[in-house]
This record gives structure tokens, C-alpha cells and sequence, in this order.
């Protein structure tokens, strides 16, 4: 039986908008009230969605956070005076006229979307927000449907911590979906444009803006079509990049592009490099494919091709890799469609099919960025696989890394051997010692904050950067390291400043 289509998203009414945020805020509608409220068994269980323990935790209990909570993101169906007890302002009519709530035959009140409390914090403070969306698996007990408009999941969230939080004039969210991203850029960007195919999403977007205050540009289309001839300081996209098998029943507006394979990310970033300002940034997330045999970033290189063509350096970040059985049961789960569905078997048959058909091994998910430098220079694709996050603001790492490519692309040998660069404060070294040796078996330069990177240092690479205090060059801190190791000093210099480059570059020594 087909999942019945959502609710209509709700409608932004200025007249009511002021009443809904007053009541929120006396009831204290938030993440910090919604974790006192439950206790750390229940939010524990919702994280793992099992709303059984909030359910039982809430039951019982009269208070407006409470009755909205359960309302709006658990489903429950309260009496029409509970609800008009928790919003004195608004009232349930203007609840009703929002869209955000439908009474019932039998006097009970049912949510027609999620209304949930938001919290996160960056270089520019810390946000309180509220985020509207369809209602999820947890409210309704269904499957998604496909036209389903995503609240803040997991990659959003990943998205907007690595993503830079400089003062920027324009920023563009490229497939904005529910609109967090636009909201965040909001905080540091003169002006924000939000695009996406979906109608619906938009919708959202410009309800949940409005509630928060914010002024965002909202423009229907696909992909980069809405800003066609336009630059921008900042590009940020969280984009259907889903690796999903043609056909209805596994097809999901939020997270699937509508082309075969990872297609969609390829022709996205041909096209993206023009609408990059000088100095201007793209952060990205992606899954590519991994054909068996291949290096894992065989995809995105091709596809950083046209940008590195363009003058434009590229950066990919491999976090993390699965085998196409664990991707299939990864996105079948997320839309609502579990081991115990009939619809199961054959979904995952059609995904497994379909890597097959293009003798697909492995996806790989990550970061995917580029900067457009402020003068011309020589553009450089860097890929790697990084695994741990460190300590500290990542979004602030990733941007001081782009800075460092940018910086470095024309930086010549001689030029590094003459900076002073300095170590790190959050980098130390680590040695492995069979016990009872006096040399090590490896020695590591090991990054606190950023990507934790882990690096394998030779003994005479180690001493120098050690020595990397700023009061001496490279070149002389290379000499004397030499002199004290009887060390080839030429033979050093051509082997280990390609290793300082790429310590500038992950931030592990700064100039």
C-alpha cells in the first residue's frame, strides 16, 4: 500500500508568526528543556528512533513544553484544551490556519507537520532555533513519502559544522531542502539565496526562516539552473547525492538526484566552478562510487577535472566507505523500510542489481571542496582519506586548510625554506618503541584539532619540526638538523619538503 502524501507544508501568516515564537518561548521549547525533560534513557532512545521511552516519560505530564513536544514530534493527539493551554497566543485556530495542526472528530488535535527545537553552535555563537518539516517515521509510523521533506538529519548537521563561518557577502544553499544551511549562512552573509526542485521544500524553508526571523532568497529549480550568470562568496550544498536505483519505490525527493549512479555529483561540479567569485569557497558532502579494482578516488578526481581546468584547486575527503549490501540496508532504513517489510527483499535485490551492473565495490562518502583563488595560480586536486575529528572548530580547520592550498600552489621550494613556520599548538609527537630499544620503530606527528591526522615523520623530519618555533627558517633549521645527524643535507631537502608542504597544508605547521 503506497505511503498516503503529507500535509501541505505550513503557511508563513505575519500576523500569526509572532504569537507562535511567544508561545514557544514560554514554554521553553528547546533542546536544553527537551533533554531535561526526558533524561538521557529516552533521548538516548530517540536518537536510536524508539519513541517508547519519551512516550512514557510525557504521558503523564500537562506542562506546554511537554504537550507540544508530543504533539509535534511524537504524534501524539491531545485534547483541543491542552493544546489551547499550551498556546495562549496563537490559539489552535491560529495554530489550525498556520497548517501546523488539524483537529480531529473526536476533539483531539493531530500535528500536520514536525515542529522541532534546534540547537548548535559556531564561531559566531550559539543558536536556538525551531525547524519545520514533514513529520517523520516516529510521529506517523509509515514509510516516507517520497516528496518528504527532511528535518535536521545527520549529514545537515555535518554539513554546517564544516562548513567556514567567514564574514562573506553572498552565499548560495544549492539544494536547500528544509533551509538549515541557508539559515546558518544567514549569520555571517550580507545576502543568502536557497535553491531547490522542490516546491514543497521551499515551502518549508520560507515557514522555518520566517519563524526564526531570518531573511533568506528562496528560488525553485534545478540544481545551479535558478542562479544561472551568478557569483557567489560561499557555496554550500547538500545535494540528493544518494546512489539510488531507478524506479518509484526507492526513489526520494530529499536524497535522490533522479539520474543513475553518482552522475548527478559529476555534472554538478563541471558547472559549479563558474559561479565561484575570486576567493570564493564550495563545501560540499558526496558519495561516489568505488568500481572494483579502483583507486576510491578514481570518480572524484574526474569530476574535479573541469575545476582544476578552471584555475580552481579541489580538495576531497574520503570519512568513510561501505560495501554496496550495508549502503542498500543504510538508505532503505532511512525511508522507513525495514527487515521486517515485504518490500524489503526486492529493494535491496534492485540496489544490488544496480551496483552490479556498473561492478561497483564499494561507496565512499566525504567532503567534497573547492576554492576559486583571489589571483590566478597554479590549482591542485588534493584527496585523501581521514578518518578522526580532532578538538576545535572544524569549519574554521577546513577553511585555514583551503588557505594553506591556495597559499602553497605558487610558494616555491626556496621561498618555504626561507619562511619561519611555527608548530601547532595542538600537535605532538608520538613514538612506538619495542620496549627496552633506544630507536623508534615510527615516530608520528599527531594533529589535536582539525582531522586528527596522524603523520609518519622520519627521525631527521621529526627534529626539525620540532625546531619549528619561528625564529629560524626552514632551510636553516634543515642545515643544523643535518650537521648534528651527518645527514646528506641536499638528499633531505629533496625528500622532506614535499612532507612540509603538506604539514603547512593540514595546518600541523602554520607560517
Amino acid at each position: 500500500m503506497p505511503t498516503p502524501p503529507p500535509a501541505a507544508p505550513p503557511r508563513p501568516l505575519p500576523h500569526l508568526l509572532p504569537a507562535l515564537r511567544s508561545d514557544l518561548r514560554a514554554a521553553d521549547y528547546s533542546v536544553a528543556r527537551a533533554e531535561e525533560v526526558l533524561g538521557p534513557v529516552a533521548v538516548g532512545a530517540l536518537r536510536r528512533e524508539d519513541p517508547a521511552p519519551a512516550r512514557r516519560v510525557l504521558a503523564a505530564r500537562t506542562d506546554a513544553f511537554s504537550v507540544l513536544y508530543a504533539l509535534f514530534t511524537l504524534g501524539a493527539r491531545p485534547p483541543r484544551p491542552a493544546l489551547e493551554q499550551a498556546l495562549p497566543a496563537l490559539t489552535v485556530d491560529g495554530a489550525i490556519a498556520l497548517g501546523l495542526v488539524r483537529e480531529e472528530a473526536d476533539g483531539t488535535v493531530a500535528a500536520q507537520v514536525d515542529l522541532s527545537p534546534y540547537a548548535a553552535s559556531d564561531d559566531l555563537g550559539e543558536i536556538r532555533w525551531w525547524i519545520a518539516s514533514d513529520l517523520s517515521e516516529l510521529a506517523t509510523g509509515a514509510p516516507l513519502h517520497p516528496d518528504h521533506v527532511l528535518g535536521v538529519g545527520g549529514a545537515s548537521l555535518t554539513l554546517a559544522r564544516i562548513t567556514p563561518r567567514r564574514r562573506v557577502d553572498s552565499v548560495l544553499d544549492l539544494g536547500c531542502g528544509g533551509g538549515i544551511q541557508a539559515m546558518h549562512a544567514s549569520r555571517h552573509a550580507r545576502r543568502v539565496v536557497a535553491t531547490d526542485l522542490s516546491a514543497r521544500a521551499l515551502a518549508f524553508a520560507g515557514f522555518t526562516a520566517a519563524l526564526n526571523g531570518i531573511e533568506i532568497e528562496l528560488r525553485e529549480g534545478s540544481l545551479l539552473d535558478p542562479v544561472a550568470g551568478e557569483t557567489f562568496d560561499l557555496v554550500v550544498s547538500n545535494p540528493p547525492f544518494v546512489i539510488t536505483p531507478r524506479g518509484e519505490e526507492s526513489a526520494y525527493t530529499y536524497r535522490d538526484g533522479g539520474r543513475a549512479g553518482d552522475t548527478l555529483l559529476a555534472a554538478l561540479l563541471e558547472e559549479l566552478p563558474a559561479h565561484l567569485a575570486p576567493g570564493g569557497t564550495a563545501v560540499m558532502l558526496g558519495n561516489w562510487e568505488i568500481s572494483t579494482g579502483a583507486a576510491w578516488d578514481e570518480h572524484p578526481r574526474a569530476w574535479f577535472a573541469p575545476a582544476i581546468a578552471d584555475g580552481v584547486h579541489a580538495w576531497v575527503v574520503q570519512r568513510d566507505r561501505e560495501d554496496p549490501a550495508a549502503y542498500a540496508a543504510t538508505w532503505a532504513r532511512d525511508g522507513g523500510v525495514t527487515t521486517r517489510d515485504a518490500r524489503w527483499e526486492p529493494l535491496i535485490g534492485a540496489w544490488l542489481d544496480d551496483f552490479e551492473a556498473r561492478d561497483v565495490e564499494g561507496i565512499g562518502f566525504g567532503y567534497l571542496l573547492l576554492r576559486r583563488p583571489a589571483r590566478p595560480t597554479t590549482a591542485r586536486l588534493v584527496a585523501e582519506e581521514v578518518h578522526g575529528t580532532g578538538s576545535g572548530t572544524l569549519g574554521a580547520h577546513m577553511g585555514e586548510s583551503l588557505d594553506a592550498l591556495e597559499h602553497l600552489a605558487d610558494l616555491g621550494d626556496e621561498e618555504l625554506l626561507a619562511s619561519r613556520p611555527v608548530r601547532a599548538e595542538d600537535v605532538v609527537e608520538r613514538r612506538h618503541l619495542t620496549p627496552g630499544a633506544w630507536d623508534p620503530m615510527l615516530i608520528e606527528l599527531v594533529q589535536g584539532g582539525g582531522l586528527a591526522r596522524a603523520v609518519p615523520l622520519s627521525q631527521t623530519l621529526a627534529a626539525t619540526v620540532g625546531a619549528c618555533d619561528g625564529t629560524l627558517t626552514l632551510g636553516q633549521i634543515i642545515s643544523a638538523v643535518c650537521a648534528l645527524t651527518d645527514a646528506d643535507e641536499a638528499q633531505v631537502r629533496a625528500e622532506e619538503t614535499g612532507r612540509l608542504r603538506e604539514l603547512v597544508r593540514t595546518g600541523m605547521l602554520q607560517l
